[in-house]
């Protein structure tokens, strides 16, 4: 008999996924099977049990039931899985090479908040920054009450501050391609590189869309890409809630169905004309609520 063994899940295809087992470094394909006329998809993250047959090949036998799920909502409606059983959110924004896009970090935040998860701010390539820039974006989130940390992997700055920062817990990383996700993935020590996951189950050894690293007790997955955070069409009272400044001011407004964009007498607004509210964070507002990804 080929007994049952706990595996995480590290990305997935159309008929097979890459997985983690436990006393394992490297992850392997594993095919997944039906169950009642149907495959169970399962989602990076996930705890699995497989079996491993006399041929080597892995097969997932069940999933277990998920203690969280990361989904994102589409412009009509739907909803997406994402990954399971993550409680962190480690966003990673370059401060140059590519600069700084204070929208795309606002909507990763906004997610965390909207999704009940912690989330932590990472700012790389400081080597190439203007300083002043550095200090102001690290001030602004540490204002708000998010630990931001500036981490040079190359060179092996504040990445022990970042493992710390991260032990225990089952962290995502998410960022646009270049900002040094794959760098500080080796600099904590992760080194498997997963292939795709073709659409007929086979495993290729191409670009990376999703590599996880065991960390003791926890994990740390490298998303697929920023694109699959998008929070979709979203109402104002809600993508409120997800920028954790706003929601004070905003009972200052006069009309209750306030959208925050062109009313008069707008807490929201109010508090960005005094400085309460960084104007980069309520554009990234504006964007977001007018361009829904």
């Amino acid at each position: 008999m080929n007994e049952l063994r706990r595996a995480l899940v590290v990305s997935t295809g159309k008929n097979a996924a890459w997985v983690s087992l436990d006393g394992e470094t490297l992850p392997r394909v594993a095919q997944l099977r039906r169950q009642t006329g149907k495959r169970f998809m399962p989602v990076p993250g996930d705890i699995v049990h497989v079996r491993v047959l006399e041929d080597d090949k892995t097969v997932i036998d069940r999933i277990e039931p998920r203690a969280a799920a990361l989904e994102r909502r589409t412009a009509d409606g739907r909803s997406k899985t994402l990954a399971a059983n993550v409680d962190l959110l480690v966003t990673v924004t370059a401060l140059a090479d590519p600069p700084p896009r204070p929208v795309t970090l606002d909507q990763l935040l906004a997610f965390a908040e909207l999704e009940s998860l912690d989330a932590l701010v990472v700012f790389t390539k400081p080597d190439l920054a203007d300083p002043a820039l550095r200090a102001r974006l690290v001030e602004l989130y540490e204002r708000l009450g998010y630990r931001a940390l500036v981490v040079n992997p190359r060179a092996g700055s504040n990445v022990d501050a970042l493992r710390d920062a991260i032990a225990g817990r089952h962290a995502l990383l998410a960022g646009v391609s270049g900002v040094g996700k794959s760098s500080i993935f080796r600099a904590l020590g992760g080194e498997a590189s997963v292939g795709e996951v073709s659409r007929h189950g086979l495993g290729r050894q191409t670009t990376t869309t999703a590599r996880l690293y065991r960390l003791g007790e926890g994990f740390l997955i490298d998303s697929p890409g920023v694109n699959e955070f998008g929070l979709g069409k979203i109402e104002p009272v809600e993508l409120l809630h997800g920028f954790r400044e706003f929601p004070e001011p905003a009972r200052d407004c006069r009309f209750t169905d306030c959208t925050h964009l062109r009313e008069p007498d707008c807490g929201v607004q109010a508090a960005v004309a005094a400085g309460r509210i960084a104007e980069s964070r309520y554009q990234s507002f504006r964007k977001i609520l007018l361009e829904p990804t």
